[in-house]
């Protein structure tokens, strides 16, 4: 008899809700079977059985919320019809050399000492003039009457960001252990956690009684539809957004378009409009660095990304997501377009994993098929930039001294004004739009 527990399901995620148990007590499940569907606060994805054998027991329903690690079922491996499986061969131990034991025996015995040594070293007396800092062996700064640390603890503290001078010691004598300084460290990041969701909640007043005013009804959010109004909130007070508009006159890219996509239907792909982004927009990044960019305030630096994976928005009948589509500037049209219908088709259907949402530069969402003139999208934090399409519609634009009717798309970037200026903005919207416009100057500036 074995225990199903629910595996790790990728990075910050510690539980998940059961939209579907998909086997019953008595059923004989093989390996990497789907056993239940869960649903993160990043996608639906099917957890496959590691075990072969009879479901015995499961122990949880739909609806039910579960963390990782949490045993949901019983399965009788015995029940399988397998060979049980072999003890493992233990190999005899080789007898190890007298001089060798001795050499090892008085190794130990000094890595002893030196532990002693350093976890009861009395704490160190400083003169009342002494300076305020004193330097040792190249670590941070003591300050009079702080605790004392090894040397290990103190660079240990130096290298998560930690002032080891703040850290209260629980080893002898209040000297500063290693654990201390992981636990100051957690305790650091969850105040600024329950800081950031105090200031999230502190932006909605408390809701008057809907009920003196008519019937109404109470839907909980599912982890997808809460998970992302957390995700905007916490990017709409922290980045200060910036959104620039502008069209491009897409009539002799449409027409392109239109022709090739008969040698895309040969090749059962449909070519969209948004699939040519996508190609354009990485090689923009590439021109354009600051734009495949991350901002960590805590560290005071600007990562920049060597790759370029771009997230597409996609509607769904349970909230939005974003697929994300990796290594654009290596694709043509073709396979971003295959890709693509992919990825969105495993969006719509709740088979999108955690990879397929996770590690994204830089977003596209496209509402020309719904409708709008124009809309001011929200950056998809950790990103720096986001570019929203809204409907394209014909135009009078005035050509070599008359008026031509033309084909013009409305665009919308937003940017994370910190890392983007003004000025960079719209060089950057300007290239795009030229590298629409005027596809020979892709080919001629490369």
């Amino acid at each position: 008899m074995k225990k199903f527990n629910i595996p790790e399901l990728g990075e910050n995620i510690k539980s998940a809700s059961i939209v579907k148990v998909l086997v019953n007590v008595g059923d004989t499940v093989e390996l990497d079977q789907p056993l239940l569907e869960l649903e993160t606060d990043k996608a639906t994805i099917e957890v496959p059985s590691d075990i072969a054998g009879k479901v015995v027991s499961i122990s949880v329903n739909e609806g039910d919320t579960v963390s990782i690690g949490q045993e949901v079922m019983a399965i009788d491996d015995a029940a399988s019809g397998q060979a049980p499986a072999q003890e493992p061969v233990v190999a005899q131990k080789a007898e190890v050399p007298v001089e060798v034991q001795a050499a090892l025996a008085s190794v130990v015995e000094k890595m002893e000492a030196d532990a002693k040594a350093e976890v009861f070293l009395p704490a160190p007396t400083i003169a009342a003039d002494a300076p305020k800092a004193v330097i040792i062996e190249n670590q941070p700064p003591i300050v009079p009457n702080a605790a004392p640390a090894a040397p290990s603890v103190r660079r240990l503290a130096r290298e998560i960001g930690v002032d080891v001078n703040r850290i209260k010691g629980t080893g002898p004598g209040g000297r500063i252990l290693l654990d201390d300084v992981k636990a100051f460290s957690k305790t650091l990041h969850q105040q600024r956690n329950e800081i950031q969701h105090i200031r999230a909640e502190q932006h909605q007043e408390p809701l008057p009684d809907f009920t003196k005013f008519g019937d109404i009804e109470m839907q909980a959010m599912s982890n997808i539809r809460f998970k992302t109004a957390e995700h905007l909130s916490y990017a709409w007070h922290t980045i200060p957004h910036v959104t620039q508009f502008d069209k491009v006159d897409i009539t002799a890219l449409e027409e392109f378009r239109k022709s090739y996509a008969i040698e895309a239907d040969k090749q059962g792909v449909k070519l969209t409009l948004t699939a040519i982004l996508v190609k354009i927009v990485a090689m923009a990044l590439k021109r354009f660095p600051q734009f495949n960019a991350s901002v960590d305030m805590q560290n005071k630096q600007i990562i920049y990304k060597k790759y370029f994976n771009i997230g597409i928005a996609v509607d769904t009948d349970f909230g939005l997501m974003v697929p994300v589509l990796r290594n654009a500037d290596q694709m043509n049209v073709i396979e971003i377009a295959r890709e693509m219908n992919v990825l969105a088709e495993k969006a719509r259907t709740k088979k999108a994993g955690i990879a397929d949402l996770s590690g994204g530069c830089f977003t596209i969402t496209n509402l020309g098929g719904i409708g709008g003139t124009s809309f001011t999208p929200i950056v998809n934090a950790p990103e720096v930039a986001i570019l929203g399409v809204s409907r394209g519609q014909m135009e009078p634009e005035y050509i070599d001294g008359k008026f031509e009717p033309r084909l013009m798309l409305p665009f919308s970037l937003s940017y994370d004004h910190r890392v983007i200026d003004g000025a960079d903005g719209i060089r950057f919207l300007r290239w795009i739009i030229d590298a629409i416009e005027n596809p020979m100057k892709l080919i001629v500036e490369g």
